[in-house]
């Protein structure tokens, strides 16, 4: 953890959630005071461990103004959202609901109580199909899936809300993984979709065998290349924006986007191995069909970030998986 100069009342939408409650975690160690907007439809009330949970939607304008009014909140960070791929194929309407829709009521409260700093998880997914080895944030934003369509949609409502005054930055994650290091807090989706958790947990027993969705891409050995970042350096990541938005030029509307991830692509086949080095025992797996919606490759240039921002991830793919491996073993005790 950085000194981080974050203090006072932040609201954190989506803050009982994987990323989110590491979130918090950050800003309590900084000195601030985190409020989690949760629904606890996907999150965990065991995750709200650092600051007041307010339960309820990001969707429910008179419950966002209460927030507004009680706490008053300078600083946002949203984190609230749907973030599975294949559901958002069988039904776009909820994402574009949940993510787009409701993220536009939170923008609102944000300009009327003229909030300072605005922080947005979004996704690499915004890219689509990948024009270079390495994305950068000037790459062209073409999604292919409802879920991406619904991240990127938001991005757009908080560059039109740079008009109303509004300072934002959009962090496009690449692939989340780990757990705390104090094994206080971790990855708990149901169902779980992310690759480390399901491979640890089938190396485990905790599981059946491991299926890999597609061995036929165009990649070095036919598996998805993917780029793997630790959630606590995305915690890091997120007090790192705030601090850049607030030394911002006040009264004037800015909205910029950054890449978090390691700079370095790691295929699915290649993580299994590791994986099962870790355990000590090979990763039980199948393979099966491509998941409709998937890249072959989606691997992030950070230079902007460690530029602007001030941030590096210090934890590599061997501390992912050392950290997961921890949680998802403690997670059964």
């Amino acid at each position: 953890m950085f000194a981080s100069t974050v203090r006072g009342p932040v609201l954190v939408t989506g803050g009982a959630g994987y990323i989110g409650s590491h979130v918090c975690k950050a800003l309590a160690e900084a000195g601030a005071r985190p409020i989690c907007l949760d629904t606890l439809e996907k999150g965990h009330e065991w995750a709200v461990r650092w600051g007041e949970l307010a339960r309820g939607d990001v969707g429910d304008g008179r419950l966002v103004e209460e927030i507004f009014q009680r706490h008053k909140p300078q600083v946002v960070i949203h984190l609230a959202g749907y973030i599975e791929v294949g559901e958002s194929i069988v039904n776009p309407e909820r994402y574009l609901v949940n993510n787009s829709a409701k993220s536009r009521v939170l923008i609102g409260a944000a300009i009327r109580h003229k909030v300072e700093a605005f922080v947005f998880s979004s996704t690499c997914a915004v890219y689509g199909l990948p024009q270079s080895e390495l994305m950068q944030e000037v790459h062209k934003i073409a999604p292919i899936n409802p879920y991406a369509v619904s991240k990127a949609s938001v991005e757009r409502a908080l560059e039109a809300a740079t008009w109303r005054g509004l300072r934002s930055a959009s962090l496009r994650y690449f692939n989340a993984a780990g757990a705390d290091s104090g094994g206080e807090i971790g990855e708990a989706h149901q169902p779980e979709t992310h690759l480390l958790p399901l491979a640890v947990d089938a190396a485990l027993g905790l599981r059946g065998a491991l299926v890999v969705n597609g061995e036929d891409y165009p990649t070095q050995d036919g598996s998805c290349v993917r780029d793997f970042v630790h959630v606590s350096d995305l915690a890091d990541a997120h007090l790192k924006a705030v601090e850049w938005l607030l030394r911002q030029k006040p009264g004037r509307g800015r909205h910029d986007v950054f890449n978090l991830g390691s700079g370095a692509g790691y295929s699915v086949k290649q993580v299994v191995q590791e994986i099962g080095r870790a355990v000590g025992r090979p990763v039980p797996h199948v393979f099966g069909a491509r998941r409709p919606g998937d890249s072959p490759q989606l691997v992030g240039c950070i230079a902007k970030a460690q530029r602007d921002l001030g941030w590096t991830p210090l934890r590599g793919l061997e501390m992912q998986i050392e950290d997961t491996v921890r949680w998802r073993r403690a997670m059964v005790r």
